[in-house]
């Protein structure tokens, strides 16, 4: 462990990124709107700052903090975690392939199946928690196995250290989407992952009032050079205030996302017994074949559950409209409790069963929550 970073991720999150402005004492940092700053005379900027869109002082704050919190090399924040996918799709080139789960979240198949594979990007879509399944689908041309544990909606683990291991031997990047678990339940760097991706959206800004992303490297290098310069290149940066609402946000994520995990344990298993349920995906469930891993790998279990009613979707349909805590949203991570049909949402060729019902647990009293849940079910 670095002798310079804290040993408890809540100390970490209060001061990450965190130093008193040298002109003024402020401890909240600024918010600097500026999209241009001065030249030196000679035609330098010796202050680090030129244009916006390519740095910014709110924006520094941020990616630091983030890089570490998830103790990486660096960070780059995005205007959106689709942005910070789809840059790390673009430093391949093409015919290069990828390996990605099978209900990996339905935005990150978009960019590949829409945006980029007509660009000559190969995908392949797999069991992400089949270790066998993803040795099998490596191809010489692989260059990325893409990781999301647990994965949305059908919560299924996947073991990093792994996976790892099989992108490394075939000479590829292993990148990790861990807006779900967070560096507060999991970092995948230190297991051996090359980059992980965040939608800064979720429990990092934490009450549904910013969109942004991030992209966090292990090591500095050519691959996050590449990043830095879509970044700044393709212009998907955050405004100053989304940066600093997301590090507004940033510095309560340990005790927010501890919360969510103990009211969605406790719901799962609720829902677990429920004779109109059949079946619960949440890692936190000793029945969850993803259970063994997770205990091991992670220091809690997030605060997504999703659930199937029996009778299909209609069922699960007049569920959610029956929920009176519960708002029917799509988006987890912030404050409030949310509920929503899943398939109805990704739309034509999604491979979520039609009768499950994603929960993003908020911070509402768990005993609220299940009360909700059992007048909604009936």
């Amino acid at each position: 462990m670095d002798p310079q970073r804290p040993a408890h991720i809540e100390t970490l999150a209060v001061h990450a990124g965190a130093e008193p402005e040298a002109a003024t004492g402020a401890i909240a940092p600024s918010i600097h709107l500026s999209t241009i700053y001065e030249r030196d005379a000679d035609g330098g900027y010796s202050r680090g700052f030129s244009y916006q869109r390519k740095a910014n002082p709110t924006r520094n704050a941020l990616e630091t903090a983030l890089a570490q919190l998830e103790g990486g090399a660096g960070a780059a924040a995005f205007s959106s975690g689709s942005a910070a996918s789809a840059a790390v799709m673009q430093t391949l080139a093409r015919g290069d392939h990828v390996i990605i789960p099978g209900d990996a979240y339905y935005g990150t198949r978009v960019i590949l199946n829409d945006c980029l594979a007509p660009w000559g990007l190969e995908a392949t879509y797999v069991d992400i928690a089949d270790t066998a399944a993803v040795r099998g689908a490596v191809r010489p041309s692989t260059r990325m196995l893409w990781v999301e544990t647990p994965s949305n909606p059908m919560l299924k683990v996947a073991d990093i250290a792994a996976l790892v291991g099989i992108a490394h031997d075939a000479g590829a990047l292993c990148v990790c989407d861990n807006t779900l678990a967070t560096p507060v339940l999991s970092r995948p760097l230190e297991d051996g992952a090359d980059l992980v991706v965040h939608a800064t959206t979720k429990y990092i800004g934490g009450h549904s009032d910013v969109l942004g992303g991030a992209v966090i490297a292990r090591e500095p290098g050519p691959v996050f050079e590449r990043v830095r310069h879509l970044q700044h290149a393709m212009g998907a940066v955050p405004s100053p205030f989304d940066c600093w609402l997301a590090l507004r946000g940033l510095r309560t994520i340990a005790l927010r996302v501890r919360a969510h995990s103990a009211g969605a344990l406790a719901l799962a298993r609720y829902l677990h017994k429920h004779p109109r349920v059949s079946a619960v995906h949440y890692p936190g469930l000793e029945t969850s074949p993803g259970h063994a891993i997770a205990a091991r790998q992670m220091d809690g279990f997030g605060g997504l559950v999703s659930f199937q009613v029996r009778g299909g979707e209609q069922a699960a349909m007049s569920v959610a409209a029956r929920c009176r805590l519960f708002t029917r949203a799509t988006s987890f991570g912030g404050s409030e409790s949310l509920i929503e049909h899943r398939a109805s949402i990704e739309g034509a060729g999604t491979a979520t069963p039609p009768d499950l019902l994603r929960v993003s647990v908020g911070l509402e009293h768990p005993d609220d929550l299940i009360a909700d849940i059992q007048q909604a079910l009936g």
